[in-house]
């Protein structure tokens, strides 16, 4: 490629940096964010040619970018070139080992990469390139498919005269353009374009690129004619929902989405999407289940996208935060996060609550539960940055994100949502909270085994001991911390979906992956049945860390047993502790209920 004289210093003026602050970013900014990565990019292209030598690879694309420079930015600037670029990079630098493919296979890509910028650009040329599992990925363009010989080999490229083709031993198959063209033995990628003229969303449906998928690479999953058709159907709906109630967040978007990378759907109110600040432009998420979903989903992730960009501009954090050990409460996660991942998080979930403070007015029937959902999400991020602001390793900038995020959340706060749904995201956001902590919070052993005496001698209080500030130890159990969340998601989708036959809480509670029948009863406000269930799980599984939460929310719903409820609620970490160090040694584990009592008598 033609070295440029020299690339540019790039810099944010303060507006751009003012809207990325408040969580937003018109298409300018994001013009601004595309220039620094297309730089960014031929640095790591250059940094893949000192440490590989690309040969003919960088011959063609030299010669491609002397008669099409447009074509080899767009090759360059797709999403999955950057996830490709920057984890070969880290595979010859060791510091992302992989057992397969073979380091040869992601070097060889960069031939793949020129061969589909010489095809855009009409050039005459022949190059070896990798196949994967008897596929032969083209970015961009499609896939050619193989007779597999083994899983990792090669194959030759020819284009002469305005016709291309892959050949191998046993096969020669055609490359049809223009781009999207489907063809015997290729897979084109999907191109959509959705919206009214002026203000449409041009994307590529990604199937078949290996480096579609973050953070690791998979082979090529077509999808078939149907499901791409429902694909397009979804988003062309979504696409309709920004245009109405995010028109600005929208036209940021037309300039900074490329990519959609489908995945199979998910259980229902829990869709799975990616992004990587090394792949900007390119999500990776699972088939929704309807345009809202899908639209949240965009927003969700093209707020990471804006902040991934920012980051490779200028940092949040000093120093001092590399390598910490700092953990925090990510309401959203069910493990504890450094800093620097708590922080991407509350910058997305912003996004989504924002989101839902527009589209409530336009839910209709739905409305409940567009209530609910902003109730929570405001909830959860005023909680995450609480913990944060003022943190010592925010760079100016960053706390001067934080505290502008900081002060919308608080007008958020501020704004009337109706009372059932207000309640319902009030106990969901504190039941996941406790979970979380029921899991990752630990008292200290010695404490812990001083508490089992006290509790066999009949003391009538426990330890001071006890009281001290646990560690956050990581739970690898801790898992769908969310699950009654997605309860009370499946309560009110059914109320406004007229199911005239409830069904029975243990068949609720199967529908949604993690949860207890005692969550089922909780999340329809049952709490007396909801404490005999938990109370019930708790015999059989004492370290239950999702029943001690459960049973301090039903506790305090109820309005009895206030003791028990209130250190259950707070510090659930001591009685679960405090129990299965008791099964250990007594044999015999105590009744909940009494046991939070005794462990909540001494707590104002």
């Amino acid at each position: 490629m033609r070295a440029e004289p020299s690339l540019p210093r790039h810099r944010l003026p303060p507006g751009s940096l003012a809207e990325l602050a408040r969580g937003e970013g018109g298409p300018a900014t994001v013009e601004l964010i595309l220039g620094a990565e297309r730089s960014r990019r031929l640095l790591l292209l250059r940094l893949l040619d000192d440490a590989t030598g690309l040969g003919p690879a960088w011959d063609l694309l030299s010669e491609a970018q002397r008669a099409s420079p447009s074509v080899v930015d767009d090759v360059l600037m797709y999403p999955q070139t950057g996830m490709w670029l920057a984890g070969t990079l880290r595979r010859l630098r060791a510091t992302a080992p992989r057992d397969e493919p073979p380091l040869w296979v992601d070097t060889g890509h960069v031939c793949a990469l020129a061969a589909a910028a010489g095809l855009l650009a009409g050039l005459d040329f022949t190059i070896e390139v990798p196949v994967r599992h008897g596929r032969v990925p083209l970015p961009t363009l499609g896939c050619a498919v193989v007779p597999a010989t083994g899983p990792w080999t090669t194959a030759t490229v020819r284009a002469e005269g305005g016709h291309a083709v892959v050949e191998t031993p046993g096969a020669t198959v055609a490359v049809p353009l223009p781009p999207g063209t489907p063809g015997p033995g290729w897979h084109a990628v999907r191109r959509l374009t959705v919206g009214p003229a002026g203000r449409r969303l041009a994307v590529v449906l990604d199937d078949v690129d290996p480096y579609r998928t973050y953070p690791r690479p998979t082979e090529a999953r077509p999808l078939s004619e149907e499901a791409a058709a429902q694909w397009r159907h979804v988003l062309e709906r979504a696409w309709t929902v920004l245009l109405r109630e995010q028109p600005g967040t929208a036209e940021a978007m037309r300039r900074g989405v490329f990519s959609l990378s489908p995945t199979s759907a998910r259980e229902r109110f829990r869709p799975r999407s990616v992004t990587s600040g090394d792949a900007f432009g390119g999500i990776e998420l699972s088939e929704p289940d309807d345009a809202v979903q899908l639209a949240v989903t965009l927003v969700h992730e093209f707020q990471h996208t804006k902040l991934g960009g920012l980051l490779h501009l200028t940092p949040l954090l000093d120093r001092r935060a590399d390598g910490g050990t700092e953990r925090w409460y990510a309401p959203w996660r069910d493990d504890p996060r450094p800093l620097q991942g708590l922080l991407q998080g509350i910058y997305a979930f912003m996004g989504i609550t924002r989101f839902w403070h527009a589209h409530r007015e336009a839910a209709g029937a739905h409305r409940s539960m567009a209530h609910f959902e902003f109730a929570l999400w405001r909830a959860h991020v005023a909680t995450a940055m609480d913990q944060v602001h003022g943190h010592p390793h925010l760079t100016p900038l960053g706390a001067g994100l934080l505290d502008t995020l900081r002060d919308l959340c608080a007008r958020w706060l501020a704004d009337p949502v109706p009372e059932e749904p207000l309640a319902l995201a009030r106990l969901c956001a504190a039941d996941h909270a406790t979970r979380w902590r029921a899991h990752h919070l630990r008292p200290a052993a010695p404490a812990v085994d001083e508490t089992v005496r006290a509790w066999l001698r009949g003391d009538g209080a426990p330890p001071a001991a006890l009281a001290a500030a646990p560690d956050v130890v990581f739970d690898p159990s801790a898992r769908w911390l969310d699950s009654l969340a997605m309860l009370v998601r499946h309560h009110l989708a059914g109320r406004d979906e007229d199911r005239r036959s409830p069904e029975e809480p243990e068949k609720t509670a199967a529908r949604v992956t993690g949860a207890l029948t005692g969550d089922a009863l909780l999340a329809v406000g049952d709490a007396t049945a909801a404490r005999h269930a938990y109370v019930a799980q708790l015999a059989l599984d004492p370290g239950r860390a999702g029943a001690w939460a459960g049973l301090g929310r039903a506790l305090e719903m109820a309005g009895t047993d206030q003791a028990a409820a209130r250190l259950l609620c707070r510090h659930p970490e001591r009685a679960r502790a405090v129990q299965s160090a008791l099964s250990g040694s007594a044999g015999t584990p105590a009744d909940p209920v009494r046991l939070a009592a005794w462990l909540g008598s001494s707590l104002p």
